[in-house]
């Protein structure tokens, strides 16, 4: 027996996958905030692009949306793993999940490498209209990284669809 099967098949698991309210609440929850992340990031995305927003600080923008991003972030991971345990290896199974899971790891490492590179001289350009090319092909990566996460995260409840 693997370790997802195992995992599958504890008692909180198997009540979490057979339970008709609580599944569908976490499920409810893991959609809400990602609105949440989602939202907050676009906003930013749209501010270092230059098409909103654009007399208004990049500092500004990320020190009003990043708590709502990190919250959104934080509840949503929370809310994928019990989605996660309620039926581990199907999911792990699904193509669509590892292609949202791998698109979710490389929206994190854009952020992260945003924020520890072309966000630390945010003194040169914060007040620019439009940001420096980084600033900016991070924020296409960014967009184009959570089209793909949500895209693929809607596509999960289908592969049977695609691939039977």
């Amino acid at each position: 027996m693997s370790v997802l099967e195992w995992l599958g098949n504890t008692p909180w698991s198997v009540a979490l996958h057979e339970s008709r309210y609580v599944f569908l609440v976490v499920l409810t929850v893991h959609v809400l905030t990602l609105t949440v992340l989602v939202g907050t990031a676009v906003m930013i995305d749209l501010r270092l692009l230059g098409v909103v927003m654009t007399r208004v600080p990049v500092s500004e923008v990320m020190s009003r949306l990043l708590p709502w991003s990190g919250v959104g972030f934080a509840v949503m991971l929370a809310s994928g793993a019990l989605l996660f345990y309620a039926a581990p290896l199907l999911r792990y199974q699904n193509v669509f999940f590892r292609l949202k899971m791998a698109a979710l790891l490389l929206a994190v490492a854009n952020a992260w490498l945003f924020h520890h590179t072309v966000y630390r001289r945010i003194g040169q350009w914060d007040r620019e209209r439009v940001p420096p090319d980084q600033a900016r092909a991070a924020a296409v990566v960014s967009l184009a990284l959570w089209a793909i996460t949500i895209s693929a995260g809607r596509m999960m409840a289908y592969q049977d669809y695609w691939f039977d």
